[in-house]
């Protein structure tokens, strides 16, 4: 069975690809979690996260929004000492902070869903790449969302991490030509 190289042979690694990435997202709790993880995953690897990924659900009562918006001085404080996540003092601010900022998206376009889809107009880009080398790093799209984001007062989600985002929530799908997924998806999701 032929995967996407990047996923390697971790089995942990290998179940997010083969049941996550890609996959179009429409829900905001799902979204949630993977701007907090994206986020906090700036400057290392996925699978790092991706290891903490249960100790940020516990962490993070479970990717709540709001729960995470009323977070105050002394949880940002129990964050820091948690050792099952990335103790890093800005990324857990900008955490409450980006949740803060979620919630007025929502507010404001109905769901955080309507407004990321809305700038693909609901469907996804599908991208035709052999290897894994072709992948960007970052494209138009992911620039212009981090812009909108940033001009909103959202941190940690440069153009970098919202590609990485696009592609988990499946707003583009980088699976590559020879993937058994990207065929799967393109049915399921079509």
């Amino acid at each position: 069975m032929n995967r996407c190289d990047w996923c390697g042979t971790d089995p942990l690694y290998v179940q997010y690809h083969d049941e996550e990435w890609g996959v179009p997202v429409h829900d905001d709790q799902i979204h949630f979690e993977f701007l907090i993880l994206e986020s906090a995953q700036a400057g290392l690897s996925w699978i790092t996260i991706l290891k903490k990924r249960e100790n940020y659900r516990i962490a993070y009562k479970n990717f709540d929004a709001e729960a995470v918006a009323t977070f105050t001085e002394e949880d940002e404080a129990v964050l820091l000492q948690n050792a099952g996540i990335i103790r890093n003092k800005l990324k857990i601010k900008a955490s409450i902070n980006n949740a803060k900022l979620f919630l007025q998206i929502q507010e404001e376009f109905g769901s955080f869903d309507t407004y990321l889809w809305g700038f693909v107009d609901g469907k996804p880009v599908i991208n035709v790449f052999d290897t894994v080398d072709e992948l960007p790093a970052k494209t138009p799209l992911s620039e212009a969302v981090s812009k909108d984001l940033k001009k909103r007062g959202f941190k940690f989600l440069g153009p970098t991490i919202m590609y990485a985002h696009l592609q988990a929530v499946g707003v583009v799908n980088d699976h590559l030509l020879s993937c058994f997924r990207r065929q799967e998806i393109l049915d399921q999701h079509a």
